[in-house]
């Protein structure tokens, strides 16, 4: 395994706090003071930081040691006097008790204590200043590479996902591609594309994309890329396109990806609210049941283009799509590489044992301590087949793979869990400080690891 580090350009300290925004209001107004200010600041509109950092630079222990986090809270980097702060300390996902304490004039440290089993513990916190609620945290690591999947594997794994692929095969690809001249650029053309899939009804259903292809005669390799949660347009990848690709952006939905962003907005706050959840508690009908085998669909889609070169075929995608990512890997013999950036759907069960799992939580229990309403016998059972764990187990081929210590979506106990089951070669990038979110240079990371694999430029 090699492990990379993606840093950003300022100090590591700043930048953490940088993306912990205000959490319960809108940032401070020009010309409105924030106050406390630090000695001698004349009236100004402050950038305020709550600024938390690991006392080990790489962020991680062993099992046993002592994690301890420095917590300042600052104005224009400069520290505010009278400030009361609200941390508390506990393991990924599960906060532990709130302390309350004025800030001294140096800084905090906070003992975060240690942990005796692999996992994540994580200090968050909070203070007000002006009224204003501002959030900070960060993550120590124990031992991340020894965390293991509490997820179970059902004996009938691969004949599920075999009867699924063959149900997909009697489906006919019947591809329409409409050219898009507005998008199209010098060097690519742009198509909004749609092919059909495994579905229900009298009426086949189909996936929509954006396919963006080299205009130069040739053979180039393919790339999928898949979508994060939610529901929203694509405009697809010419610029990866002209570096020598054919790309493919899908969303998974069944239904076309050009329309006005509004439309969008209106199914993701009606029909297709928590579509995560659907079905859950049925493996056949379960929502990611079509979704899953439309990425290979996808596939069928793309090894038809003419100009595809039949031997690269790379997948990538973050969140949702890099639990998509792995999933075709493991499920398309086809996909040569994949990218995954803080994966989700890790480990789902984790949370029934009282560990972090991923997105979408579908067991977390409530505060309360109460068990999920969704952990019932039949949807634990559903989980087993889709969780991203478990296809994680079956990928054979290179992978780069990005998260931050600090994701509270994707959280990083449970990305690991997944990550430690790939025997196949694997690179890892960690953004330390970093949420759910992405930076500039994750973004270069990621792309130049794409290319350089697929041998474009």
């Amino acid at each position: 395994m090699k492990l990379t580090r993606v840093l950003s350009l300022a100090s590591l300290a700043l930048v953490a706090g940088a993306r912990l925004a205000a959490a319960d209001a809108p940032p401070a107004s020009p010309g409105v003071p924030i106050s406390p200010l630090p000695p001698g600041a004349k009236l100004r509109a402050a950038t305020v930081r709550v600024v938390v950092a690991p006392d080990h630079r790489d962020w991680t222990y062993g099992l046993g040691e002592p994690a301890h986090f420095a917590v300042s809270v600052t104005a224009d980097s400069e520290p505010i006097d009278s400030v009361t702060v609200t941390y508390s300390v506990g393991p990924d996902m599960f906060p532990g008790e709130k302390k309350t304490v004025p800030l001294p004039a140096g800084g905090l440290s906070v003992d975060g204590g240690t942990m005796t089993e692999p996992g994540f513990l994580r200090c968050i916190v909070t203070t007000q200043v002006a009224g204003r609620s501002y959030r900070g945290l960060a993550t120590a690591a124990f031992a991340p590479e020894a965390i293991k999947a509490t997820q179970v594997e059902p004996a009938d794994f691969d004949a599920f996902w075999a009867a699924g692929k063959a149900d997909l095969a009697k489906v006919p690809l019947d591809a329409k591609l409409v050219l898009m001249p507005e998008a199209c650029t010098s060097s690519v053309d742009v198509y909004h594309v749609s092919f059909q899939t495994v579905g229900r009804g009298p009426v086949q259903a189909r996936i929509y994309g954006i396919l963006c292809e080299p205009r130069a005669p040739g053979h180039y390799p393919a790339i999928l890329k898949v979508p994060g949660a939610g529901v929203r347009p694509y405009s697809g990848d010419p610029e990866m396109a002209a570096k020598g690709a054919i790309v493919l952006e899908i969303g998974i939905h069944g239904i076309p990806v050009n329309m006005a962003k509004d439309v969008y907005d209106v199914l993701y706050a009606g029909g297709l609210n928590g579509y995560w959840l659907y079905n859950l508690d049925d493996r056949e009908h379960y929502y990611y049941h079509r979704v899953y085998l439309s990425c290979v669909r996808a596939n069928d889609f793309l090894a038809s283009r003419p100009g595809w070169d039949g031997r690269n075929l790379l997948v990538m995608g973050a969140s949702q799509g890099g639990q998509l990512s792995i999933v075709t890997a493991a499920l398309d013999p086809r996909v040569t590489g994949l990218s995954a950036t803080h994966p989700a759907g890790c480990d789902l069960s984790a949370e029934l044992h009282g560990r972090a799992g991923g997105w979408p939580h579908p067991f977390m229990p409530g505060p309360d301590g109460k068990p999920s309403p969704q952990a019932t016998p039949a949807k634990i059972e559903t989980a087993t087949y889709y969780d991203t764990a478990n296809f994680a187990r079956r990928v054979r081929v290179p992978g780069y793979y990005n998260w931050g210590y600090n994701d509270e979506v994707c959280p990083p106990t449970a990305a690991y869990a997944a990550y430690n089951l790939i025997t196949a070669p694997k690179t890892l990038g960690l953004t330390l400080e970093l949420g759910h979110a992405y930076t500039p240079e994750q973004a270069e990371a990621i792309n130049g690891w794409v290319t350089t694999f697929l041998g474009i430029r």
